[in-house]
């Protein structure tokens, strides 16, 4: 995204316009969400997955790391899975 200034903004107020433009942009891309159904002693069992894309996973503003522990929380009525550190 380029960002256009007015020719009379100083470098300080350039960097702190940047920088509030950076932390309210929000990480976005497609992922999905896959069953892998299995089987174990003999019974099947469906396992559900979130595919978070690389991109997204990757970005030093992504809060999650791998084998982090998570809360998770469903707003059917805006139809959203929400995730938070438990």
């Amino acid at each position: 995204m380029w960002l256009v200034l007015p020719i009379w903004c100083s470098e300080k107020s350039i960097v702190l316009l940047w920088h509030q433009l950076a932390a309210s942009m929000a990480l976005k891309s497609k992922g999905r969400f896959i069953n892998r159904p299995t089987q174990t002693g003999g019974k099947k069992y469906d396992k559900f997955f979130v595919y978070i894309p690389t991109e997204v996973a990757k970005d030093s503003q992504f809060p999650f790391k791998p084998g982090d522990l998570l809360l998770i929380s469903l707003n059917s009525k805006k139809k959203k899975l929400e995730l938070s550190k438990a």
